[in-house]
């Protein structure tokens, strides 16, 4: 195995774009290519690449991807300058836990997408 990337399934998909984007992900593939209809979108920031898709896109395909929220799913990221990180977005995003430093010595911080995910940020100083 190389990599993981997860493809997580959005109910709007205009405002998951935007809110990555206040992450500092940018869309590098997207369908369709153009336009603001967009069914799937890969995002990526540094080494970290995310997909979003419509839950309708796979509806018939695969219909037991139905769930209508994501709060089961932590995604934990690690990046580097996690203070500059947190306080460029600490006032655009949802913050749930705030910046601390954990027993195995990371520091971290958590947030909530607009699609109920929770985002846990970690830097292992």
């Amino acid at each position: 195995m190389e990599s993981l990337s997860p493809n997580i399934f959005v109910s709007d998909m205009k405002a998951t774009v935007a809110f990555y984007e206040l992450l500092g992900f940018k869309i590098t593939m997207s369908v369709p290519e153009e336009g603001d209809s967009l069914i799937w979108a890969m995002m990526v920031n540094g080494s970290v690449t995310m997909m979003f898709q419509t839950y309708e896109s796979l509806a018939d395909e695969l219909p037991e991807i139905s769930r209508q929220n994501g709060g089961s799913l932590l995604l934990y990221i690690n990046l580097k300058d996690i203070r500059g990180f947190y306080d460029t977005i600490k006032d655009k995003v949802t913050i749930l836990k705030g910046l601390e430093t954990t027993f195995y010595g990371a520091t971290e911080f958590s947030v909530k997408d607009n699609n109920g995910y929770v985002l846990t940020f970690a830097e292992h100083e």
